[in-house]
């Protein structure tokens, strides 16, 4: 088969994870706008940052309760293990889980959604498991700067760096809550050096390179903080079931929402047809 058939299923399968994009998720909250022609950096840095100013933390994080005292929930996270290292799989998500997968945050243009495999098919490149964002650009693009680019026409918005997005969280959830005994007692790990609020008072648990606070509530009230809150409130990066079945793992520097889980979970994943998710191990590094 010759490289202009490749090409162009390559094309077609990208349209047709557009098309599954838009339908679920509409249009995108937009951030700020990068207005530089061609491939160019971002005019303004966006996004919220922790200042002196940051205001005490509320004890209800939109649904969610803050915990304000025993952090046992979250002390398998702590627990030593080879492959929990900073910047990889298991650093982000959990050690132990049987099967990964590695969920990528969505491009945009106009408010719509634009896959990954839809940018690497218009720049003649591949999404593997394990593939940067910088490298769909270009081997000489910045990793930093990447995020501030724009191609016209292809996308306006790079992927959202952070935890997960609201919108990829609203895919995500009905799956991870037929893939656990307690859809209703959930744990979440919230990083604390998000910007809008202090969370000083409260005790932490740390994760490879992070320090977060404890929260807790159901599973579809994981999103709320960014409905009820004000626009600098985050989703938690870390979230899990009191029964352990799986875990999911963002974090402000990444634009990919990981989960560990059983077979059956990340399968589902994979086929989902509103996210797009490649299958990546514990060691895997993060991006």
């Amino acid at each position: 088969m010759d490289t202009s058939l490749w090409v162009a299923l390559g094309v077609v399968a990208a349209l047709a994870l557009v098309a599954a994009l838009v339908d679920g998720f509409g249009r995108l909250p937009r951030r700020r706008a990068a207005a530089v022609p061609g491939v160019a950096p971002e005019g303004e840095g966006g996004g919220c940052v922790r200042s002196g100013s940051a205001g005490p933390a509320p004890e209800q994080y939109g649904r969610l309760r803050v915990c304000t005292g025993d952090l046992g929930a979250a002390d398998w996270l702590t627990e030593p293990a080879p492959e929990r290292v900073m910047c990889t799989v298991a650093g982000v998500v959990a050690a132990g889980f049987s099967a990964y997968a590695r969920v990528l945050h969505p491009a945009s243009l106009d408010g719509r959604p634009v896959p990954w495999v839809a940018v690497a098919a218009a720049r003649g490149r591949e999404v593997g498991p394990l593939t940067a964002w910088h490298e769909l650009l270009g081997t000489d693009v910045d990793p930093y700067e990447a995020f501030g680019l724009e191609v016209p026409g292809l996308f306006d918005e790079a992927p959202s760096p952070g935890p997960t997005p609201p919108w990829i969280a609203e895919a995500l959830i009905p799956v991870l809550a037929r893939h656990t005994g307690t859809p209703d007692r959930c744990w979440f790990g919230l990083w604390d050096g998000y910007g809008g609020f202090d969370f000083s008072r409260f005790p932490m648990f740390e994760t490879p390179g992070r320090e977060k606070v404890l929260l807790s509530g159901a599973l579809a009230d994981a999103a709320t903080a960014v409905v009820e809150l004000e626009e600098c409130a985050e989703l938690p990066d870390q979230w899990w079931p009191q029964d352990r079945a799986w875990c999911l793992g963002g974090d402000v520097d990444l634009v990919s929402t990981y989960v560990g889980g059983s077979e059956e979970l990340v399968a589902e994943l994979l086929a989902h047809p509103g996210l797009e998710a490649h299958r990546v191990g514990p060691g895997d590094r993060v991006g």
